[in-house]
C-alpha cells in the first residue's frame, strides 16, 4: 500500500454496525434483526445470483425458510427502515448542493402473477416487455449518491383487478397512480421528514407533468426537468414549441459549460436559456426558463423546463441538469452490487422489503466510499485511483463479511437444492397429466 494511504477495515466494520444499529428498533424480534443483517451482508456479497436460497447458504443457515419468512410474514416496520435509510444517506452525504433525482426502472419478469407485472415499456430493455416497473428517488451531492425511496408502479389493470390484488397482497388503500404522482409522493415524504434540499430533476416523463411541477413550486424546490422537443412554453408572443424557440436563438446566446465530470473528463456542452412565462393558473412567484443543451459534436438538442424561487446563474441550472445521470448510476450500482433486480418474490410486502434491504446495502457502500474519498484519499503522485464502491465491496467481503463454511455445510445445501428441484419437477409432471 502506498505510503500515507492506509485502509482500515475496522472503520468499515464500525460503519456497518452503526447502520444496523440504526434500524434495529424497527424489528419486533431479535431473530428478525439478525436475519436482516444476514440479508444485507448477502446482498453485498460476490454471489452471482442473489435470492433467499443463495443468501441463506452464504450466511450459514440450514434452509431458506428464515429469510423467506423475513420478507413475507415477519413483523417489522419496512417503512421505518426506509425512513432510517433516508436519514442515514442525508446525514452522511448531505451538502448544500443536494439534488433529488427521480426516475423509473424496470425488472424483466416471466408470468403474470408477480405484483405489478404486465407488458409495458421499460428503459431497461428499451422496448415493451413483460416487466415490473418502479419509481425511485436518489439523493445526490458532489460527494456521492444513493437511492432513498421507491414506489412500485401498479398498472391500471392491476389496480382494477380485485382478485389479483388480493393474491399479491396489495393494500386496499393503494390505488392507481402515474409515475410523476409516485415521484411527487416520495418528494413530499422526504421534505416532510426535514430533508434540506433546494433542487429536483428528472427526465421527460416528469418534466411534462404540470401537477408535479406545481408540487415542487408550492414547496419552494427549484427544478430542472427534461421535456420533449414538442413541449410548449409561454412567451410574451404566445405559446411555442421548445424546438421552434431554439431555432430563434442567435449564435451569441450559447455558452460552453461542463454539466459534470465524466470518466473521460468534463462533459462539455453548449447551453442557452430563455425566460418564459408561467402558466396562468400558477400562484407561485419565481423565475421560469427553458434551458437548452446542444451536443458539441452531433448538434443534438435537449430541452429542460426550469423554475427557481429566486434568480440564479446559468451554471446552477447546468449543474442540476448534470446531476440527473446520478440516478442511472444508482440503478446500475444497486443492481450490480446489491441485487436490487434479482428478487424472486411475487407479493407486495416481499417486494417492499427486498428493495429496501438492497438499497440499504448500497447506501452503506456509497457512504463508505464517500468517507474514504474525503478522509483517506489516494496520495497524489502515485498510480493509485480513489477507492470505488466495487473495490470497497470486494475488500469488505474478503476482510470482514465473507464466512468460511466447511464441506459438510456445502454438501447439505447441495442435497437440499436437488431435493427441491426434484419435488418441483414432480409437481409439474403431475399437473401436466390428463385428468
Amino acid at each position: 500500500m502506498a505510503a500515507g494511504h492506509r485502509i482500515d477495515p475496522g472503520r468499515w466494520q464500525t460503519e456497518f454496525d452503526g447502520l444496523m444499529a440504526r434500524i434495529a428498533g424497527r424489528f419486533a424480534r431479535v431473530e428478525s434483526r439478525r436475519l436482516a443483517r444476514d440479508a444485507v451482508l448477502g446482498l453485498m456479497s460476490d454471489l452471482a445470483v442473489k435470492n433467499c436460497w443463495t443468501l441463506a447458504e452464504q450466511a450459514g443457515h440450514d434452509s431458506p425458510d428464515g429469510l423467506q419468512h423475513l420478507l413475507c410474514k415477519a413483523k417489522w416496520d419496512d417503512d421505518g427502515v426506509r425512513d432510517d435509510l433516508r436519514g442515514y444517506v442525508v446525514e452522511r452525504l448531505g451538502g448544500q448542493d443536494a439534488v433529488l433525482v427521480m426516475d423509473e426502472t424496470g425488472d424483466l419478469k416471466k408470468g403474470t402473477h408477480t405484483v405489478g407485472v404486465q407488458r409495458q415499456y421499460t428503459g431497461t430493455a428499451g422496448r415493451i416487455e413483460n416487466a415490473q416497473v418502479a419509481v425511485y428517488l436518489t439523493y445526490a451531492t458532489a460527494g456521492g449518491h444513493a437511492l432513498i425511496d421507491r414506489e412500485l408502479y401498479l398498472p391500471q389493470v392491476w389496480a382494477d383487478d380485485t382478485e389479483r390484488r388480493e393474491q399479491a397482497g396489495v393494500p386496499a388503500e393503494v390505488d392507481f397512480a402515474t409515475k410523476p404522482a409516485l415521484a411527487a409522493t416520495m418528494i413530499t415524504r422526504a421534505l416532510d421528514a426535514g430533508v434540506a434540499v433546494a433542487w429536483a430533476t428528472g427526465d421527460e416523463v416528469y418534466g411534462g407533468d404540470p401537477k408535479l411541477r406545481q408540487t415542487l413550486e408550492d414547496r419552494g424546490i427549484g427544478y430542472v426537468l427534461a421535456v420533449a422537443c414538442s413541449h410548449q412554453v409561454r412567451t410574451p408572443t404566445g405559446k411555442i414549441r421548445a424546438d421552434e424557440l431554439a431555432t430563434r436563438l442567435p449564435r451569441k446566446a450559447w455558452q460552453q459549460m461542463s454539466a459534470a465530470d465524466g470518466s473521460k473528463g468534463p462533459r462539455l456542452y453548449d447551453w442557452a436559456w430563455i425566460t418564459i412565462d408561467p402558466d396562468p393558473e400558477r400562484d407561485a412567484a419565481g423565475r421560469w426558463w427553458l434551458l437548452i443543451r446542444r451536443n458539441n459534436t452531433s448538434g443534438e438538442l435537449a430541452y429542460y423546463r426550469c423554475w427557481t424561487p429566486a434568480p440564479v446563474p446559468l451554471r446552477d441550472l447546468v449543474r442540476v441538469a448534470g446531476r440527473r445521470w446520478t440516478i442511472e448510476e444508482s440503478f446500475q450500482a444497486t443492481k450490480t452490487l446489491a441485487g436490487l433486480d434479482q428478487h424472486q418474490v411475487r407479493r407486495w410486502t416481499s417486494w417492499q422489503r427486498w428493495t429496501i434491504l438492497s438499497m440499504l446495502a448500497y447506501a452503506f457502500l456509497a457512504v463508505t466510499t464517500a468517507t474514504e474519498h474525503a478522509e483517506n484519499p489516494a496520495p497524489q503522485g502515485t498510480s493509485l485511483i480513489a477507492l470505488t464502491c466495487n473495490e470497497i465491496k470486494r475488500l469488505f467481503n474478503t476482510l470482514i463479511a465473507n464466512p468460511l463454511h466447511d464441506l459438510p455445510h456445502r454438501l447439505r445445501w447441495s442435497i437440499r437444492r436437488r431435493q427441491h428441484h426434484a419435488r418441483t419437477s414432480h409437481y409439474r409432471r403431475r399437473q401436466a397429466l390428463p385428468a
